[in-house]
């Protein structure tokens, strides 16, 4: 373009520092004023108008610092258009920019509102579903107590004290945090020996769990209302004495708790389905899991069986 290297140097450096004083000032406008809906032609209007007031700007600033020659003073003259253009497309890439930005801020905060919003009903939810167990038990083991109280005052107190126990274990539990299994198996031999008061001997209890899987890990209280619900139709319909099965083996990283009950499928009881007891657990299970294939029931003559499974790590 017939300059030298000063003039050239010189122009390029006042070009590009005012321009990046101009695209600092759009971000800093943009990070204060978002223009939403209908007003996002704003954006346009106003990168357009910051294109042209930096273009005067700029034509300004050249003929002051550097238009002392016909020759540079020809050149900045037919270079006008060309920095306009340019500065208009470093601004609107800039404007672009910082609206996906923002676009992207915006959403990740709609997403962390809208997760939080779903654990609180999940939590909500799960602490229901917890209440709504802890009375039917509470209320049973009540009117046990009552019972015993007058015809057997000793056993009433030993009840009262396990169901003291047991209700200080539940209370201490977070809903998020597992626990061991052994912790877990503590907990329901607590609940047992409160049942076994109730019904004596005709309540028996086989517990088969290898060491490999007491160190494993599984939600709190998630076994009471099966081994409940065991025992609901496996001794309420009935006067025989039954027995109870609760096996646990690992495999493919899960943790397997089988509780196997007797069950007569001529009866009132069982013909009414699986009860409260075990819908709420593989209603837990899908909250905490996302899963629907962690609990399955069968049966297998007159056996009731419920199988959890539980994911590890």
């Amino acid at each position: 373009m017939g300059l030298n290297w000063r003039y050239s140097l010189s122009d390029a450096l006042i070009s590009n520092v005012l321009l990046g004083l101009f695209c600092f000032v759009l971000i800093a406008i943009f990070s204060y004023y978002q223009p939403r809906g209908s007003n996002r032609s704003y954006r346009f209007i106003f990168t357009l108008g910051l294109a042209v007031l930096y273009t005067i700007l700029l034509r300004l600033t050249l003929r002051y610092a550097l238009g002392n020659t016909d020759a540079y003073h020809d050149f900045l003259y037919k270079s006008i258009p060309v920095r306009f253009i340019i500065s208009l497309l470093v601004m609107a890439f800039v404007t672009m920019l910082n609206w996906m930005w923002t676009l992207l801020r915006d959403q990740k905060e709609q997403e962390e509102r809208r997760n939080h919003a779903e654990q609180l009903v999940k939590d909500a939810e799960l602490a229901k579903l917890r209440q709504q167990l802890q009375p039917h038990f509470l209320f049973n083991s009540l009117n046990s107590i009552s019972a015993l109280a007058g015809s057997r005052p000793n056993e009433a107190r030993k009840m009262i004290q396990q169901l003291s126990d047991f209700l200080r274990g539940t209370l201490k539990k977070d809903e998020q945090q597992n626990v061991e299994f052994k912790e877990e198996l503590e907990q329901l031999k607590l609940y047992l020996e409160i049942e076994k008061v109730r019904f004596g001997h005709r309540l028996s209890v086989d517990i088969d769990v290898p060491d490999e899987t007491l160190g494993m890990h599984i939600p709190p209280l998630l076994l009471q209302p099966i081994v409940e619900n065991a025992i609901k139709f496996g001794l309420y319909d009935t006067v025989d004495e039954i027995l109870i099965r609760i096996s646990t083996y690992a495999k493919n990283g899960l943790l397997h708790v089988k509780v196997e009950n007797p069950f007569d499928a001529k009866t009132q009881l069982a013909s009414k389905g699986t009860g409260f007891g075990l819908s709420s657990v593989q209603r837990r299970l899908f909250l905490l899991y996302s899963r629907n294939d962690l609990m399955v029931t069968e049966k297998n003559g007159n056996q009731f069986i419920s199988i959890l499974r539980i994911p590890q790590g």
